[in-house]
């Protein structure tokens, strides 16, 4: 039996976010505005918890999530993700770092994996960047990448 799902969506300096639950975990944050097939658009507990997290994140004040997740994916999908929320805010790694620490041959199957991640912001894969320290790709747009990476850097360097 297929779990219900609802879904709300945020503004955020990024764009409008669609936070899809399903059943008592996140399963989604993109960056998109349609609503998926068969999805509840409802206010529900969790889904005002991640978007006040997700505030927070925005306005420097959060550094962690302490959301339930159920990321959908393949089992190589779902640790470079569990590897990607290893990476402490404000910092980054490369693809081949992050193919090293699970231990992995593989930087562009890293990478792969890392553009299927179906929860941006929360599992972090904008820390990840390329091996000569250019800001490689992201599935939600450079933009988007560029701008969490420089919110994590700015709120850093205020707390020194």
């Amino acid at each position: 039996m297929k779990q219900k799902s609802f879904v709300q969506f945020m503004d955020s300096p990024v764009g409008k976010l669609r936070i899809l639950q399903r059943g008592e975990a996140i399963a989604q944050l993109l960056r998109c505005s349609d609503i998926p097939e068969g999805a509840c658009v409802e206010e529900t507990p969790l889904l005002l918890q991640a978007k006040a997290q997700l505030q927070e994140y925005f306005d420097g004040v959060r550094r962690d999530f302490d959301l339930p997740l159920a990321p959908e994916g393949t089992p190589f999908q779902r640790k470079a993700w569990d590897t990607l929320c290893g990476i402490p805010y404000g910092e980054t790694i490369s693809y081949g770092e992050e193919a090293e620490r699970m231990q992995c041959k593989c930087a562009r199957a890293v990478g792969q994996a890392n553009g299927r991640n179906p929860i941006c912001i929360v599992i972090p894969c904008h820390r990840v960047i390329r091996g000569d320290g250019s800001i490689g790709g992201y599935s939600a747009g450079l933009d988007m990448k560029g701008y969490l990476l420089e919110l994590e850097k700015r709120v850093i360097a205020e707390d020194k």
